[in-house]
């Protein structure tokens, strides 16, 4: 099997965007939260590698174009918050004060269940930049010695997590105002909390795409910071 699919490198990106396209239309037949098409589309892929005894590098080859999209597509998250440049200026402080105590809240957490479980400089700093774009966290880790690898599985996980619970967190503690649900999904949850907040409206997507682009450089300087710690 490997040798067959090695000889095409569309293998990989084929069955990565039929896997996502399947996982779309799971989550929009159902409406199952948990059925993020992300997650689905994951799980799918794994199963068919063990099923049919498929090399990861061979799966890879093709896989990998599907990467090349990630930084265009997050660059694209301007456009609805161009579209809300007036509503930003009117909440600037309420806007920057938000995603600054939301990385501060990453960080710290990091921080506190890293000292509880007993983990080691080297995992603390892989997670660190767990809740910010992939483009950038990736980056970030291996300049802070961390294990690039599980920083991609950590900021995919927080990712997943923050789309699956956001709108049961949001009725749980009765947060209404779009431009605080927003803020809070691409603070914590990247692109994909973003893919949620454009779900629930433009001004959340708008308010999710700045939020991605500020914690992001602010983790960028905070991390450097406090790596040390542990």
């Amino acid at each position: 099997m490997n040798e067959i699919l090695s000889e095409s490198v569309y293998f990989g990106f084929v069955a990565t965007l039929g896997a996502y396209l399947l996982g779309s239309w799971l989550r929009k037949k159902t409406g199952i939260a948990v059925l993020n098409p992300l997650l689905t589309a994951s799980l799918l892929i794994i199963a068919v590698l063990l099923a049919g005894r498929i090399d990861y590098e061979v799966y890879n080859e093709g896989a990998q174009y599907v990467s090349y999209l990630l930084t265009p597509a997050t660059v694209c998250l301007a456009i609805p918050l161009y579209r809300q440049l007036r509503l930003l200026r009117e909440n600037l402080a309420a806007v920057a004060g938000g995603i600054a105590a939301g990385v501060a809240a990453s960080a710290a957490s990091i921080f506190v269940l890293s000292m509880l479980f007993g983990l080691s400089h080297e995992h603390y700093v892989t997670l660190l930049p767990k809740s910010i774009t992939t483009a950038i966290g990736m980056g970030v880790s291996e300049e802070a010695g961390g294990v690039v690898t599980l920083t991609v599985v950590s900021i995919i996980l927080t990712g997943i997590l923050g789309n699956v619970a956001a709108e049961f967190l949001f009725r749980v503690f009765k947060i209404q105002s779009p431009i605080a649900r927003g803020l809070s999904l691409g603070t914590s949850a990247h692109a994909i909390g973003t893919a949620k907040a454009l779900e629930l409206g433009e001004v959340e997507g708008a308010m999710s795409s700045l939020a991605i682009a500020v914690a992001g450089l602010l983790t960028v300087v905070v991390v450097p910071l406090v790596s040390g710690l542990i």
